[in-house]
């Protein structure tokens, strides 16, 4: 099994502000990671891959030492790659700014229907501002809308608002991708369906092939290692990152069955029988 990745997920804090409907929170054990036990982590995956995720579940910028975490990060020549919900982007605007390594931020505009008790024309006055200054500086930052079909009443809302500080319809914005417009610089809008996490309760999908494990694995906040970041319970645990190294996690006779298994179009976990978001993939391999 290839044992270099595009990226690893290393999940900071499974406790979030917000609770949102389309996210399905997690039973585990709520945590924050402590920057020793990240720095070991770190340092183990550092071999493996260039781009850092701080995130599985949880708010990153939640985290007491989030700092702390950062500085590693950059010692250690990481590119950091962040997803929160944007609530908090006040509190940590300008250590954000200030942090050389920060790659991208993707920015869920979509947990604006969690926070109930938030004013939308304050959250997106702050998401915007923080947006524009960290793109003009080469960090590139993506609002997300990835609700469309559920939970999705008030995008008419935020598409509007962000066609009155841009001057234009932002999805007439030039289309890079498929639901993907750049605003501008490092700046852009994506949009997608609600999907369904998968879990062990839900019926089986069409899912044949999957990213994970060929571009991708996760690490949750007690050092768990998990094929992707969709797998918000540790359902499918392959180690424990403080306890083991990276190649011998991989290298298991579990992890290697689930390579093979989506090699051959036949997912081996029942989870993975059951993820609604692989079945973008198609088949691959």
């Amino acid at each position: 099994m290839k044992k270099k990745l595009k990226r690893i997920y290393l999940e900071i804090t499974n406790i979030c502000n917000l609770q949102c409907d389309f996210c399905p929170g997690t039973r585990r054990e709520k945590r924050f990671l402590p920057p020793e036990e990240f720095r070991v982590l770190a340092r183990r995956v550092q071999p493996y891959t260039k781009y850092l995720y701080l995130h599985v579940m949880g708010e990153p910028l939640l985290h007491p030492q989030f700092g702390e975490l950062l500085q590693i990060t950059e010692e250690l020549g990481f590119r950091v790659c962040l997803t929160t919900n944007g609530t908090l982007l006040f509190r940590q605007k300008s250590l954000l700014l200030s942090t050389k390594n920060l790659h991208k931020i993707s920015i869920s505009l979509h947990s604006m229907e969690g926070n109930r008790a938030g004013d939308l024309n304050d959250y997106l006055s702050a998401v915007w501002d923080f947006s524009v200054r960290a793109a003009r500086q080469g960090t590139i930052c993506a609002l997300r809308l990835w609700n469309i079909g559920g939970a999705d009443r008030r995008n008419g809302e935020i598409l509007d608002d962000l066609s009155q500080r841009l001057g234009a319809d932002p999805l007439s914005m030039p289309q890079p991708r498929t639901g993907s417009w750049k605003l501008g610089g490092s700046l852009y809008l994506e949009q997608a369906e609600k999907f369904g996490w998968p879990d062990l309760s839900c019926p089986e999908t069409k899912t044949r092939f999957c990213l994970a494990l060929r571009d991708q694995a996760a690490v949750l906040c007690d050092g768990t290692v998990v094929p992707c970041c969709l797998d918000h319970e540790g359902d499918i645990p392959l180690g424990n990152l403080l306890e083991q190294e990276l190649p011998e996690i991989l290298d298991s006779p579990r992890a290697r069955t689930i390579y093979d298994g989506f090699s051959q179009g036949k997912p081996s976990e029942e989870l993975c029988r059951r993820c609604a978001y692989a079945e973008r993939f198609g088949r691959r391999g």
